[in-house]
């Protein structure tokens, strides 16, 4: 019967599938394609392929591969279509070698795929015998499928992006580096997707690997990736708003197995873009400003100001963050009825516990829109996230008991310029309209009817800890409130800085108040400035001011509040957060029951970094970069540490500058060696004791 056929080598063409796949930029030795998409493997056998000669090949995943639970794949080029969905064919076979053309299901398990071919009794088992299979979103028949190349570039390829921050009228992109395709990061997306415990019938599905992947990245439960800290301590940890990238997150968690510290939101989304992008369901970090954070899920936020117009920490269940940092990833949801497909969000900050652990999402961006919170996952949460109310009440100490006066309720002040990096372009995208219909429609009051009948509804009685301690007829009555009422006097109050907000310098504010109707109108006004951290957790109190305002018909009048750098400073140094500047002002119209009040939150401004390098460079060909600050502020700063890092180019660095004096300059030089083709970006960002929020970037193109 001649010789048994036996494997003697086998080729998986790595360059050639990667290229076809979009895989051909990850750190990796194995070959990595996408599911429901042909590669090609060639075969070399002692002898030649007869017709006679029996030929599989296994793909199996997961501690037991099984046909039954289709975890093992069999392919046989002899054979019909397998059942699996799986299709194999011979493209050529000449002399001892063949070439095998594989098309995994688009419905396939996503993972790390092992690979041997039986001929006959022999098992052949190549070296490196894995193959990873991620989700495809160029084919059309994966679930993740997206129509459009360059939002592909954008939300699956791109492994550099800004995420922004700021607050709702003062929004900045800090420069992010997902670095999905960096050395060991598949890797730990696979050691995630190992460690969350799914089903791996399940792990065909982004709706569950998107759900347990919000789980995984914060260490809650689970010992995932990232551990939250808001304290403002993180001495025995990286601050939050030191990372400049997932990168050394993820290899750092998959190297020690064990939580990294530190996170705050934008951090836990950084990572879950990251992770997201890596597997290949297309994704990108979402910024919500002025973001409810509404524990009671009754669309209602309630904030105490004392009678200096001061924002009370200690009495307020809720909180309105600066802003907030979520996910969107791009699906089709088999799950529900028609119409929720395409963007949907999810969320791995540890904020509100979802079937008893600390996930979010996904939820679809359609549902949040009409209202429809009655749908998986936790679209309540993020309905209420988007469109709660905030409600100001006063605390005035009548008779020795504190009274709550009700001001005012804003409709429109929260869920505002909801960013994301735009496609191709190193700018913000508002995508505000995806989430929500514009303020006071007809869609919009239909959307807030459908929700609010799905959420339980509240009385107008403050929330307060205390509150309950006092009989109820201690309760103000209610003012009218502004919007709703006709307002007799026009009032209309603005908050604006007079100088730029450098730190070490005096914070020159000013509060404008403006009446515009017939008539002489006396005004008591209160305004305070403090500084909060992004949660909007109040730091300190640095000044007020009261004054009684007369003002005739269609006039108005500025009111300074200025505040002593001294006032600020060593708060500035004690907390390891970056803070804002929270500006509160109240308004009371004598003989009327017009009450108005108003908060602005700005950021401080900085001096910018300067980089240095060249606009092109060549492959594997040295070229230096340099980077440099000038102090323009006049205060020293502390313990200056400069973090760069370059994909593709160099390793992330760190130069510890020490004490930097009032207009001292420093340079610090890298010479770098790119790895990689095409267009790459350099981050870099100062922190110092004093401040945190110095960042700059620049892009260079690599060429052969």
């Amino acid at each position: 019967p001649g010789t048994d056929l036996e494997v003697t080598g086998i080729d998986l063409l790595k360059s050639q599938n990667s290229r076809l796949h979009h895989t051909d930029a990850y750190d990796i030795e194995s070959l990595v394609v996408r599911r429901g998409q042909a590669f090609q493997l060639q075969l070399s056998f002692n002898r030649e392929l007869k017709a006679a000669d029996k030929l599989v090949l296994c793909f199996g995943i997961g501690k037991r591969p099984m046909k039954i639970r289709w975890t093992l794949i069999s392919l046989n080029p002899r054979r019909e279509q397998d059942l699996s969905e799986w299709q194999i064919s011979i493209i050529k076979n000449s002399g001892k070698e063949c070439l095998l053309s594989v098309i995994s299901s688009p419905r396939a398990t996503v993972g790390r795929y092992t690979l041997n071919v039986k001929t006959g009794t022999n098992i052949y088992e190549p070296k490196n015998n894995a193959v990873y299979l991620l989700f495809n979103p160029w084919c059309e028949a994966d679930v993740v499928f997206l129509d459009d190349e360059a939002q592909r570039k954008e939300y699956v390829l791109n492994d550099t992006g800004y995420i922004y921050v700021g607050s709702a009228y003062n929004i900045y992109g800090r420069p992010w580096n997902f670095g999905q395709f960096e050395e060991f990061i598949l890797d730990a997306c696979m050691y995630l997707l190992d460690k969350s415990k799914l089903k791996l019938s399940n792990r065909t599905d982004p709706v569950f690997v998107s759900r347990a992947m919000s789980a995984l990245v914060n260490a809650n439960d689970d010992r995932g990736v990232l551990l939250g800290n808001w304290s403002g301590n993180y001495s025995n940890g990286t601050s939050p708003t030191d990372w400049i990238g997932s990168v050394s997150i993820l290899q750092k968690y998959y190297k020690t197995k064990k939580p990294v510290c530190y996170g705050q939101c934008w951090v836990f989304s950084g990572v879950l873009t990251t992770v997201m992008r890596c597997l290949g369901i297309p994704s990108r970090c979402v910024t919500n400003f002025s973001s409810a954070h509404d524990t009671e899920e009754n669309l209602r936020v309630d904030i105490y100001l004392n009678e200096l117009g001061e924002k009370l920490n200690s009495i307020s269940f809720d909180s309105i963050w600066n802003f907030h940092v979520w996910n969107d990833v791009w699906m089709k949801r088999m799950d529900l009825p028609a119409g929720f497909d395409g963007w949907q969000a999810i969320d791995s900050t540890p904020q509100e516990l979802s079937q008893g652990i600390f996930q979010c999402g996904p939820c679809s961006l359609k549902a949040i829109r009409d209202g429809d919170v009655y749908l998986p996952f936790d679209s309540k949460f993020l309905y209420a996230e988007v469109n709660a109310d905030k409600v100001y009440w006063v605390v005035k100490n009548v008779n020795g008991k504190d009274k709550y006066i009700r001001i005012s309720t804003e409709t429109q002040g929260i869920g505002i310029n909801i960013s994301t990096k735009a496609v191709g372009q190193n700018k913000r995208e508002d995508i505000t309209a995806q989430y929500k219909y514009p303020e006071g429609s007809r869609e919009e009051r239909k959307a807030m009817q459908k929700a609010s009948s799905f959420i339980r509804p509240s009385g107008m009685v403050p929330r307060a800890r205390f509150a309950s301690t006092l009989p109820m007829g201690h309760m103000a009555s209610e003012p009218r409130v502004l919007h709703e009422a006709v307002s007799k006097t026009g009032l209309q109050l603005e908050i604006t800085n007079t100088e730029a907000l450098y730190p070490g310098n005096p914070l020159e504010l000013a509060i404008t108040v403006k009446t515009s109707t017939p008539g002489s109108w006396t005004i008591n006004l209160a305004g305070s400035c403090q500084l909060q951290s992004y949660t909007g957790k109040v730091e300190a109190s640095l000044g007020y001011v009261k004054d009684t305002i007369k003002l005739e018909g269609k006039s108005e009048m500025q009111v300074p509040l200025k505040i002593a750098a001294d006032e600020y400073m060593k708060t500035l140094a004690l907390v390891e957060d970056e803070v804002f500047i929270l500006i509160t002002a109240i308004a009371e119209v004598q003989g009327t029951d017009e009450k108005l009040t108003k908060e602005t939150t700005m950021s401080f401004e900085y001096p910018p970094i300067t980089v240095q390098m060249p606009e092109t460079a060549k492959l594997n060909k040295d070229f230096s970069c340099a980077f440099i600050f000038k102090n323009k502020l006049n205060v020293p700063l502390d313990n200056c540490k400069l973090l760069v890092e370059g994909l593709g180019i160099f390793k992330k660095s760190v130069f510890d500058e020490g004490h930097v004096e009032p207009g001292r300059i420093i340079k610090s030089e890298i010479i770098c060696t790119p790895t990689r083709l095409g267009e790459k970006k350099i981050i870099a960002k100062l922190i110092s004791t004093q401040i945190k929020g110095i960042s700059a970037e620049k892009a260079i193109t690599i060429t052969e």
